[in-house]
């Protein structure tokens, strides 16, 4: 009998430790579907209990703070989004483009509507901050090419402008100012970072 109750008991570790992680996941999706659809203030940590279905102390024990709650469910939201942007290849300008615009089509309203409050809230700030460090890493990365060879100033300068050509506030410019399909607005975004190629 002793020899059959470790196994018992491991199976039992696991399984409240996989009950806790799904917990987890759906306290994560609850919070971004709060916060990608209402302004940060409206939000209440009552509010994703309830569309969690669990009780705001749950939500307190598996992740904190109105704040914490924020920055873990970009987390969530956006770690998978940076893994498939990855995915594109080197050098592929239009291909980039695609899986950045499928990013942008999915998520982008709901950023902007977080971007909002960055100046109020620090851990909205915190979370655009690591934002645009990570685009413009994946600019450097991806368009490699366009700036291999180039020396000092002029790839600095080079960069800016096609981490500016792909930013988030240009496709909402494009797609929700200009009303553009979509199809044009990557074409145009596609010629501005071909372009960076002739400039001085």
């Amino acid at each position: 009998m002793s020899a059959t109750a470790p196994p018992k008991r491991r199976y039992r570790m696991q399984a409240r430790a996989e009950a806790a992680a799904a917990t987890k996941e759906r306290i994560l999706a609850a919070a971004w579907r709060q916060f990608s659809e209402r302004p940060y203030d409206d939000v209440r940590v009552a509010d994703i209990a309830a569309d969690a279905e669990v009780s705001v102390p749950t939500v307190h024990a598996h992740v904190g703070t109105k704040d914490g709650l924020f920055v873990a469910s970009w987390v969530w939201r956006m770690t998978p989004e940076g893994a498939r942007r990855d995915s594109a290849r080197v050098g592929d300008v239009r291909g980039a483009i695609r899986v950045l615009y499928d990013s942008y089509e999915a998520d982008g309203d709901a950023v902007l509507l977080m971007l909002a409050n960055e100046r109020r809230i620090p851990a909205v700030h915190a979370m655009a901050e690591a934002g645009r460090a990570w685009h413009r890493d994946w600019v450097a990365r991806t368009f490699a090419p366009l700036l291999d060879g180039v020396p000092g100033a002029k790839r600095e300068r080079r960069l800016v402008a096609l981490v500016v050509a792909t930013d988030l506030l240009v496709w909402k410019l494009l797609r929700r100012e200009m009303k553009l399909d979509r199809k044009a607005a990557e074409r145009i975004v596609a010629d501005m970072v071909t372009a960076t190629k002739g400039a001085p």
